[in-house]
């Protein structure tokens, strides 16, 4: 585990770069604007409908019950607009991943590869159009199971432990294709993912552990209903700087990686 802490070492130290600072605003303000338009043309439709689906089923009686019984009763007047909420914030994930895979993952790689592997060749084995199908088709699965999942927010820590597993599977299908699209083959991701997948896994549950935190501040009952527009901007910002981080840390564990696999491809052909 030695080369993941290492990894993560050099992540840290980079985050911190003016440049890849800098870097986070970008796909920031395009999130923000994207979800600006879609919460002022959206959000009240969605949550009277849900409004409308409890009314009609009568539900309204079992959820306050059930709060009740679990020690939640003050959130009962805000039930639609809460699950509205964690609705959308699969979401919100799923734009700021594709905004960070498009515009900061590329300067990610550059960087982490002109600085430090110079001499790794780049055999251009993804694409953006490849990066984003990925994204997209893991990202239906999450949202599939994070809808299955959002009962257990009743029971925090169960519910961080299960988004940081959803968060490592994740992160780790989407970040190595990311990383490795500019620098190395299809053959080449292939085998990495064969010999590194459960230190590339450790990495992706550690960085989800740190991907559930933004989903904890949409907790807040009352406040996060009467806030949502404020945690809505918070939670993307901070997913940004998660992902940037994430990214950094893939991409230092993932060259080093390639570096080994090809200098072990030279010994075999000598």
């Amino acid at each position: 585990m030695n080369s993941v802490l290492r990894a993560w070492g050099r992540a840290f130290l980079s985050q911190w770069h003016g440049k890849l600072l800098l870097m986070s605003i970008a796909p920031f303000l395009l999130a923000l604007g994207v979800w600006a338009v879609l919460l002022y043309c959206y959000l009240q439709p969605l949550v009277d409908q849900l409004h409308a689906l409890f009314s009609e089923h009568n539900l309204f009686p079992t959820s306050t019950s059930w709060l009740r019984s679990v020690g939640l009763g003050t959130l009962t007047s805000v039930v639609p607009p809460l699950i509205a909420m964690l609705a959308l914030l699969p979401l919100m994930i799923l734009t700021a991943l594709i905004f960070i895979g498009v515009v900061a993952m590329p300067v990610i790689g550059r960087h982490v590869g002109l600085r430090h592997y110079p001499q790794l060749a780049q055999r251009k084995g993804g694409t953006i159009l490849g990066s984003v199908g990925l994204a997209l088709g893991g990202m239906a699965i999450f949202i599939g199971l994070w809808i299955v999942t959002l009962p257990l927010y009743v029971f925090p820590p169960l519910a961080v432990l299960v988004q940081a597993l959803l968060w490592g599977w994740l992160t780790c299908r989407v970040m190595v294709y990311d990383v490795l699209a500019d620098y190395a083959s299809a053959d080449e991701r292939r085998e990495i993912l064969r010999q590194h997948r459960w230190r590339l896994l450790v990495i992706g549950v550690v960085s989800g552990a740190a991907g559930a935190l933004p989903g904890a501040i949409w907790l807040g009952g009352v406040m996060a209903v009467v806030l949502f527009p404020f945690l809505a901007a918070a939670s993307i910002w901070l997913y940004i700087l998660i992902f940037i981080f994430t990214g950094l840390w893939f991409a230092y564990y993932c060259m080093d990686a390639l570096a080994q696999l090809r200098a072990q491809e030279v010994i075999i052909k000598e």
